[in-house]
């Protein structure tokens, strides 16, 4: 089984995602095969580590994947690795409602994997100490095997810190005050991977003089995951289209997987670039596009998707996919026109107007017969026509609106939700795409 460690953070902020990119470039820099995993409905992050291990991040979330698929995804992608680095999300204990469930805890429980917690040390020394006891028993069996000590003002702050702390937990890492390090944020979090220019040799490099990685490599351990059978991927008879640019890029590696499993085969596009291929069916992530939104009222994909949505071609949407495919999108009191797919108009407001787990029922059984979980983040508004038909009953989350998300036109499927293939129907949708092209 594969080694692995767990970095969860005392709460948001404290630099979990700038040390956990630190470290797994540094490993990766000493020749070692590195599989990221992200705690939590996050497509930011995993785009860091991606870029960095060169092997995609996968996310583990037992809200929306259960304990059992959280255990299957490590079985299925890490078993190749040298090492296996999960970054956590908000602090260590932060869970659904107040709960366990799909915290960086519980994560680390079901995998046996200790955790190594970084404590943003600015304004504090001794105090260190009682909020390292505090973590370290509140749950007895989450094992807190090391402590790294972020924002250290100087040598002298770190002694004073370390000299406050208990033996049984050893310091791994000081790090330092440097602001180039940090990865810069925005509205829906921190920037994406293609849009840093951060060098990851000086990363690498910062990491290797601030942090003990022999340590950490030896304070890792087997990651408890069941025996796996391998899957065999049906012969490609589809063809999927997913939009993939700056302005849609938040999407699970494990959607395309699934798809492929099913019997397709994906191909990249831009919208922004005005690309369309030759394809049975278009998947919408969702992204930024507010940031792009001149480019995709200019783009010769969006004025050709609402031809080929009246012709029955089958398209699924989320968030940024939704807005787009809106009749109207407005972004800084300017009104843009976009794919005019599902009847509704869209604008941005300056506050967030949905965060959290979603689960939704299915009014509509030709899509799906079961419940489905995801996540909704957003900024946007979006004001729908009288007569729009929904999917989904929202049993929790907003949704687009008075509780129902899921706008349906033609073959037409365009939410709020964000949805993972633990609960989505990749099968039936690829099954539509199949019927699609068997026209």
């Amino acid at each position: 089984m594969t080694k692995g460690i767990l970095i969860a953070g005392t709460h948001s902020g404290v630099g979990k995602t700038t040390v956990s990119v630190g470290i797994m470039a540094a490993l990766k820099q000493r020749q070692l095969k590195v599989q990221p995993y992200k705690v939590g409905p996050d497509y930011i992050d995993t785009s860091h580590h991606t870029a960095i291990c060169r092997r995609p991040s996968r996310n583990l979330d037992t809200y929306i994947m259960g304990i059992d698929g959280v255990r299957q995804t490590v079985a299925r992608t890490s078993a190749d690795a040298d090492i296996m680095v999960v970054e956590g999300v908000m602090g260590l204990f932060d869970g659904v409602d107040s709960t366990e469930i799909a915290s960086s805890a519980q994560v680390a429980k079901i995998l046996d994997l200790p955790v190594i917690l970084v404590i943003d040390v600015n304004g504090m020394s001794r105090s260190t100490a009682a909020l390292l006891k505090g973590y370290s028993e509140f749950d007895p069996d989450v094992k807190v095997s090391g402590v790294i000590l972020n924002q250290v003002g100087s040598p002298r702050h770190a002694e004073l810190v370390k000299n406050s702390l208990p033996d049984e937990i050893p310091v791994v890492g000081e790090i330092p005050r440097r602001k180039d390090i940090e990865v810069p944020s925005r509205h829906l979090g921190l920037y994406m991977a293609h849009e840093n220019d951060y060098n990851t040799e000086e990363m690498a490099a910062f990491i290797e003089e601030n942090v003990d990685l022999d340590a950490i490599l030896e304070l890792a351990e087997p990651c408890s995951v069941p025996e796996i059978s391998d899957v065999k991927e049906q012969k490609a008879d589809v063809r999927i289209g997913i939009a993939m640019d700056p302005a849609f890029c938040f999407y699970y590696q494990d959607m395309f997987d699934a798809f492929m499993c099913q019997g397709a085969e994906v191909e990249f596009f831009s919208p922004m670039a005005g690309e369309m291929p030759d394809v049975d069916g278009i998947y919408l992530g969702g992204g930024y596009p507010e940031l792009y939104a001149e480019a995709l009222e200019n783009s010769k994909t969006t004025r050709k998707l609402k031809d080929l949505a009246a012709d029955g071609l089958p398209i699924y949407a989320e968030c940024g996919g939704l807005l787009y495919l809106c009749r109207t999108y407005e972004v800084n009191g300017r009104v843009y026109k976009m794919a005019d797919v599902v009847p509704g108009n869209t604008h941005m407001t300056n506050q967030l107007n949905a965060l959290d787990y979603t689960e939704a029922h299915p009014l509509d059984r030709n899509f799906c017969s079961h419940n489905i979980k995801g996540h909704e983040f957003h900024f946007s508004i979006t004001e729908c026509d009288r007569d729009a038909r929904f999917e989904y009953k929202m049993l929790r989350g907003k949704g687009i609106q008075d509780g129902f998300d899921g706008l349906i036109e033609h073959n037409t499927l365009a939410g709020y939700m964000h949805s993972h293939p633990a609960t989505f129907p990749a099968g039936k949708f690829v099954q539509k795409c199949r019927e699609y092209n068997r026209r």
